[in-house]
C-alpha cells in the first residue's frame, strides 16, 4: 500500500527552523521528523512512498541521495577504515518517489498532482508529515476496509495548552477548562482513502474542506477515535517536547524498536 506524505509546507509557525530547512526535515535526536514518520510506515509493512515537494524541496532530495545508513544504525568498521559492515538497515527496501507539487500549493492540490502515481491503487494512505503516534497502524487499516467509506482521519485529542471557554449569551462565562479536559478531537493528520477520492475532488480544492465536506453529506467519511500517544511539531515547543521524550528513551512512535520490530536482517557489506 502506497504512502502519500505531504512535505512541502512553507512550515511558517516553526520559524526558527523554517527558514533554513523544510519543517519535515527537522530533527528528531538524529533523524527527520519525515524519517521518523517513514519508519513507522515501514514498520507496518508500507515502504512505498510518495513525497509532495514544494518548499525547499532540493533539501529533502539531497538527503536521501546523500543517506548515511551509519547514522541510525549499528556497524563493524574494519580494514582501517576501508571495510564497512552494516549490522542492520534502514532504507534499503523503500521505493521513494520525489514529485514537485508546487511551492505554495494546498493539500488538496498536492493530492491531486501525484494522482497518476496512485494510478494502480484501490487504497492508500496519507500523512501531513509533522505528526508521530503509537496508534497500531494495521488496526486503523483493517478498519477502514471493513467500513462502506471513502476516507478515514485519525481523530486525536488536542495536546495544546490552550482553554476552551463556555459563555452564556451575554457574554459571561459558564465554563473554561484545558482543551486536553474537554471532549473536543482533532483531525491527526492520518489519512486512509480509496481510489473514488479523487472523484469528490475539483482543482484548488483544499482537502478536508470541500471534499471532505462532500463526503460528510454521503456519509463517506470516518473518524477513527485514538486515545493513545499522538503529538505534531507545529512549533518550537512542541519540537522541544519531542526532543526531551527522544532523550528520555520515551520515544514511544518508534514501534520499530519493540522487540516485535526488531530488525533481524542480514549484515550488509558496504
Amino acid at each position: 500500500m502506497k504512502v502519500v506524505l505531504f512535505c512541502g509546507g512553507l512550515g511558517t509557525r516553526l520559524r526558527d527552523y523554517s527558514e533554513t530547512i523544510p519543517k519535515p526535515m527537522v530533527n528528531i535526536g538524529y533523524r527527520p521528523i519525515l524519517w521518523h514518520i517513514m519508519k513507522y510506515y515501514a514498520h507496518y509493512g508500507h515502504k512505498d512512498f510518495i513525497l509532495c515537494l514544494g518548499y525547499k524541496a532540493d533539501y529533502i532530495k539531497s538527503y536521501f541521495l546523500n543517506y548515511d545508513e551509519c547514522i541510525s544504525n549499528d556497524f563493524v568498521l574494519s580494514g582501517g577504515g576501508r571495510q564497512l559492515l552494516m549490522l542492520n538497515s534502514d532504507i534499503q527496501d523503500w521505493k521513494i518517489t520525489f514529485v514537485d507539487t508546487g511551492l505554495y500549493s494546498n493539500i488538496g492540490q498536492r493530492l491531486k498532482a501525484i494522482e497518476k502515481h496512485l494510478s494502480n491503487e484501490d487504497v492508500f494512505l496519507a500523512n501531513y508529515s509533522d505528526g508521530l503516534t503509537d496508534l497500531p497502524l494495521d488496526h486503523y487499516v483493517d478498519n477502514f476496509l471493513h467500513k462502506d467509506v471513502i476516507a478515514s482521519f485519525l481523530s486525536v485529542k488536542p495536546n495544546q495548552t490552550f482553554h476552551v471557554v463556555s459563555t452564556h449569551e451575554n457574554g459571561i462565562v459558564s465554563d473554561i477548562q484545558p482543551v486536553t479536559s474537554s471532549n473536543l478531537r482533532i483531525n491527526g493528520g492520518f489519512f486512509a482513502f480509496k481510489k473514488e477520492i479523487f472523484d469528490f475532488m475539483q482543482e484548488g480544492e483544499e482537502l478536508v474542506l470541500e471534499p471532505f465536506q462532500r463526503l460528510i453529506q454521503k456519509k463517506l467519511l470516518l473518524a477513527y477515535d485514538y486515545n493513545g500517544f499522538w503529538a505534531c511539531m507545529d512549533t518550537f515547543k512542541e519540537k522541544q517536547m519531542l526532543d526531551d521524550l527522544y532523550a528520555r528513551g520515551e520515544a514511544c512512535w518508534e514501534v520499530w524498536k519493540t522487540s516485535e520490530g526488531t530488525n533481524h536482517k542480514q549484515p550488509v557489506r558496504v
